[in-house]
């Protein structure tokens, strides 16, 4: 049985992120705990041309520490491929890329253990630890520690009407993706960034023969991600200070509104949609339709064809229809699941009145304010930072410097030119 300082429980981009910026220093003895073989970032999307809608320098470490080993900088280096990305002149990697450069990363990290499952997370008072039980290969692996950091991540999420359907989320697109083009008919549901690329890439390769191809979104029209450099300003830490400030139900009512400052499209995604139907269209008609303000009501799969009804109803003209498809891609994206393992210890943890982690200042959600740390699945209390991969090192600079008592990474305190509240 192991006795460490924190033991970080998932590892996506915010846990690996720490476990670079906590390996030079000497005081700190974290383990890192992830059910699956190796690190993986949206295997299901990694398609050839995508991209990051985030710089480069939204990497694991830079923005924490920029002399950091672990920079992508320093992987493009590492990899014969900093010349060709300078060349490239593009801020945004590729997303094939940045899972490469993750899985560089970890590999440079002795203190990650893949295939280990956590069942249990459990407190013992005799000596103020964490008690973390995993399963791994057959037996049950149990460590201690002082501090926990949940990087557990947002699982796919599936609307009630299409539960049980074996329909294709996003998420999973690259594993399914020769058979949906064997399919005649494809509908596409949601309106986000996986959506679009998922729609974009069945149209690239389209036979008007062969397949016909539907995009539903119940939104007013597919809107492209905001990002203009005052709107950038909100990812900041002044803005994370003026909006933790807020009341509850404000927070609640701003989350719900700035969907679009982090759901929506790549702008230039868009633009390339619409040049590839317009190109496409000009030898006839595209099987092609882009229904918006359009909500799935009802979804249905027949056992003998595996085809697909799907219940509609446009939300402004209140008309209901039918649509009648082979094959069914959800674009519906993640949401956060609170982890089973976590039920030994909830009394431990602060709740919100929505029944939602009540996220602190300093990212703690457990009633001591520093013994339980959360990486993403705060929107309602850090709004759109949360998921925002350039604020991960500077998430983690706080978690650290709590773990450590003093401030080892340097925190930014403002940054924006703009005042988000009253002038004082």
């Amino acid at each position: 049985m192991s006795d460490r300082d924190f033991i970080a429980v998932g590892l996506g981009p915010y846990n690996l992120g720490l476990a670079c910026l906590t390996a030079p220093i000497a005081d700190l003895d974290g383990l890192f705990l992830e059910a699956r073989p190796d690190v993986a970032w949206h295997p299901g999307m990694l398609l050839d041309t995508a991209r990051l809608q985030t710089p480069f320098l939204a990497d694991l470490v830079t923005l924490a520490d920029p002399t950091s080993p672990y920079s992508f900088l320093a992987f493009l280096k590492a990899t014969g491929r900093l010349y060709p990305f300078y060349i490239r002149e593009s801020f945004f990697p590729l997303r094939v890329e940045y899972d490469a450069y993750c899985r560089w990363a970890a590999g440079k990290l002795g203190n990650l253990r893949f295939g280990h499952q956590v069942t249990a997370v459990e407190y013992d008072p005799a000596d103020d630890r964490y008690v973390v039980h995993a399963a791994t290969g057959g037996r049950t692996a149990t460590h201690r520690a002082r501090h926990l950091v949940l990087g557990t991540g947002t699982p796919p999420y599936v609307p009630d009407a299409c539960a049980g359907l074996d329909a294709v989320h996003t998420s999973r697109y690259l594993d399914h993706r020769a058979a949906l083009r064997r399919r005649r008919s494809i509908t596409l549901l949601g309106s986000g960034q996986s959506a679009a690329e998922v729609f974009h890439d069945l149209l690239t390769d389209l036979d008007p023969d062969q397949r016909k191809l539907t995009w539903v979104t119940r939104s007013p029209r597919f809107f492209p991600l905001e990002y203009t450099k005052l709107t950038l300003e909100l990812t900041s830490p002044d803005y994370v200070d003026y909006f933790h400030s807020l009341p509850e139900p404000t927070r609640y009512r701003l989350e719900a509104e700035q969907h679009g400052l982090f759901k929506g499209i790549d702008g230039d995604l868009v633009n390339a949609i619409f040049d590839l139907l317009y190109a496409r269209s000009a030898a006839g008609p595209l099987p092609v339709r882009l229904l918006t303000n359009t909500e799935l009501t009802s979804a249905r799969r027949d056992p003998a064809t595996g085809g697909y009804t799907l219940g509609l109803c446009h939300l402004e003209q209140g008309r209901d229809l039918t649509l009648h498809t082979e094959a069914l891609v959800l674009g519906t994206g993640y949401r956060y699941r609170v982890p089973d393992f976590l039920a030994p210890v909830r009394g431990r943890i602060r709740w919100d009145g929505h029944g939602r982690f009540a996220v602190a200042r300093n990212y703690s959600i457990d009633h001591t304010g520093r013994g339980i740390f959360l990486q993403n699945a705060g929107t309602h209390t850090h709004s759109v930072t949360s998921p925002d991969l350039g604020m991960g090192a500077y998430r983690n600079s706080l978690i650290i410097r709590e773990l450590l008592g003093r401030e080892h990474y340097p925190i930014e305190r403002r940054i924006a030119f703009q005042e988000f509240g009253v002038p004082a």
